[in-house]
């Protein structure tokens, strides 16, 4: 097998049991890295602390990952203008937080047969977020329920701002204790 040095350095191509004497000396670890390879290479090494700071590495890329959930709304086609209002505050809420949202409707018996009410009331949903709303999914049939899928629109990331100056007042001219018997002097000197 080849074997790799702690410090990176290779040690050359060796029996198993040599590599484990020499690993031994170090008091270190043989671990196989590429066992497809030809011959196999194998590193000496801190296994312990290796794989310690690999699961580091993934919990801190885990940590920065960001879920994103689908959040749902139902409406009626009867909907009234108080409810309509408090159901799309929700969305604009949900946004907001950065997940999507599956806006319904849901249609009972003839209802149905009037889906151009359900496509009026998602047409005015996205239309009134679109200020912080992208449609991925336009307004489609599917049973009885109508359904849009909303995402957030992609911000520019906020940086921190600083606040902004305050309007500078005039300043006066500085006037020193000596100033007025100065000018007071001069026009005496203009006046003869």
């Amino acid at each position: 097998m080849r074997v790799i040095d702690d410090d990176g350095a290779q040690l050359g191509i060796m029996p198993p049991a040599q590599a484990l004497m020499i690993a031994e000396e170090k008091g270190l670890d043989l671990v196989e890295i590429a066992a497809t390879a030809t011959p196999p290479v194998c590193r000496i090494m801190n296994s312990g602390k290796f794989f310690y700071q690999q699961a580091k590495r993934e919990s801190e890329a885990r940590k920065h990952q960001r879920h994103i959930q689908v959040k749902e709304v139902k409406f009626r086609p009867k909907i009234d203008e108080h409810d309509f209002q408090f159901k799309k505050r929700n969305v604009e809420r949900f946004l907001l937080d950065g997940n999507k949202v599956k806006s319904t409707v849901i249609f009972r018996g003839r209802e149905a047969a009037h889906s151009d009410i359900g496509r009026r009331i998602l047409n005015r949903l996205a239309a009134e977020l679109t200020e912080s709303a992208l449609v991925e999914v336009a307004p489609r049939q599917e049973g009885m329920t109508m359904v849009q899928i909303l995402t957030p629109k992609k911000e520019v990331p906020k940086t921190k701002e600083t606040p902004a100056p305050k309007a500078a007042k005039p300043k006066k001219p500085a006037v020193k204790k000596d100033a007025p018997a100065v000018v007071a002097a001069s026009e005496e000197s203009q006046e003869s």
